[in-house]
């Protein structure tokens, strides 16, 4: 894979998922000029930042013309719904992110079920709630667990997975509209594809971790680490996901007239019915994102570059660098409700890394005096590569303990389970066709309730 043409490529947003981005793109030989709007203290080191409000389309064009950019990437979900990307590709510039129309995939819950309804995506059965009322008849008849989602953008936290239906009707009453959802059982995979609204490429699978404590404890987060490849995942996985849930989906799009060109997120569940859908968004997962793009091997800024054109086809399958990758996050005392912010951050890697580790900027400023602190919830993603997983693990927890940073935490158990071979998929779930046993629930009037 090679371009004759050398790139200037803008990037939108200013968290850890950005910095990854920025990493892998400093990395193609055809990325000549970078930025990052607003960018954060990682991204400085390697592009040149600069102030705007990426949820103005109009200042975002502004900024792009001013910089002679040939691809935008939109970094957050918020920009996209905002119609971002709609208002640059209107000006005739290249971006990777989908339309504004394309996005409700992520920013509407009911959506998202309505468009895996008519592709025949096998998802969770669920019930759209207006009212209390709603919601108690809608607890009663999934029964516990219970699965509770905010119908909006909520930054990966507006779900409540609970036993507990008196904490799942507080949840819901403070972000009605909801989706009451039945629980899937089963371990919970994170696969991202590259299209150009016809052509998908997926990237390697990856697992994450919501819960805020060891243990998969405490309340739900944006994510807490994440690891890739998965030992575990059965063979055939990846096709599977691709047949079964990212390609009818960008097609249902397509037979709406809402083109998806960007990145497609799919969570989903292997459970023991088959392969399910939890949700779907419309840009790269964090903190998934900096585990996969450090095991790409394929130039990142050709691949987003190809999609935003509409010449995803000529790329080819992606190439991965052999080994695993595994990122730690580590975020400010108090998250996943108010952090504590202002800590001082010192410490090998903040500004760049010459061995398999790298830090990644996640919510972290610069102070009056210049000195690093944090200023998010989650600051910094620690992200090795390595041989194996056991290895990876170890280089990034070393890494984090060379760190000077007393006002964060992190999770001691990010892909540990994996490690020790604890994880395994149920006979069911390889026994059953996920179409097949789809298609069975649908007869059954099961497939989605309303």
């Amino acid at each position: 894979m090679h371009t004759t043409q050398q790139l200037s490529v803008l990037i939108l947003g200013s968290g850890g998922r950005e910095h990854a981005i920025a990493v892998a793109l400093a990395g193609d030989p055809a990325v000549a000029h970078l930025h990052c709007a607003p960018g954060n203290p990682g991204t400085a080191t390697i592009a040149a930042n600069h102030p705007v409000d990426i949820n103005d389309p109009r200042s975002v064009v502004a900024l792009a013309r001013r910089l002679h950019v040939d691809l935008v990437v939109v970094g957050p979900e918020a920009p996209l719904v905002a119609g971002v990307a709609d208002a640059v590709r209107g000006a005739g510039i290249a971006c990777f992110g989908p339309s504004a129309a394309a996005a409700r995939l992520e920013a509407s819950k009911v959506f998202a079920k309505e468009v895996m309804a008519a592709a025949g995506v096998p998802t969770a059965r669920s019930r759209y709630c207006e009212t209390l009322a709603e919601v108690e008849q809608a607890l009663d008849h999934f029964g516990a667990p219970h699965v509770v989602k905010d119908d909006g953008l909520a930054a990966g936290k507006g779900v409540i997975v609970t036993d507990d239906r008196a904490a799942a009707l507080e949840h819901a009453a403070g972000c009605l509209p909801v989706v009451v959802e039945e629980y899937l059982d089963g371990p919970e995979v994170s696969l991202f594809a590259i299209t150009d609204g016809l052509t998908a490429l997926p990237l390697q699978p990856a697992q994450d971790f919501k819960r805020v404590g060891d243990g998969d404890t405490g309340p739900n987060t944006g994510g807490m680490g994440a690891y890739t490849p998965l030992p575990w995942a059965p063979p055939g996985l990846v096709d599977e996901i691709m047949e079964s849930v990212v390609e009818p989906t960008i097609a249902e799009l397509g037979r709406q007239d809402t083109p998806f060109v960007g990145l497609l997120y799919a969570g989903l569940a292997l459970t023991s019915k088959g392969l399910r859908v939890v949700e779907f968004n419309v840009r790269f997962g964090d903190p998934e994102t900096q585990a996969v793009l450090a095991a790409l091997d394929s130039p990142l800024g050709q691949v987003l570059y190809a999609a935003a054109t509409g010449n995803l086809a000529e790329i080819g399958e992606l190439a991965w660098k052999p080994g695993s990758a595994v990122v730690v996050v580590l975020a400010a005392d108090g998250y996943p409700g108010t952090p504590a912010l202002g800590g001082t951050i010192a410490g090998p890697r903040l500004l760049g890394s010459d061995d398999n580790v790298h830090v990644v900027h996640a919510g972290t400023a610069r102070d009056a005096e210049g000195a690093l602190v944090a200023s998010g919830g989650r600051v910094l993603g620690v992200v090795a590569h390595a041989p194996t997983l056991a290895r990876a693990r170890a280089d990034a927890y070393a890494a984090v303990d060379e760190l000077d940073a007393p006002s964060l935490f992190c999770r001691r158990d990010i892909a540990a389970r994996a490690e020790r071979g604890e994880i395994t998929v149920s006979d069911a779930y390889r026994v059953n066709s996920t179409l097949a046993q789809y298609v069975g629930d649908v007869a059954e009037g099961d497939a989605g309730e309303w």
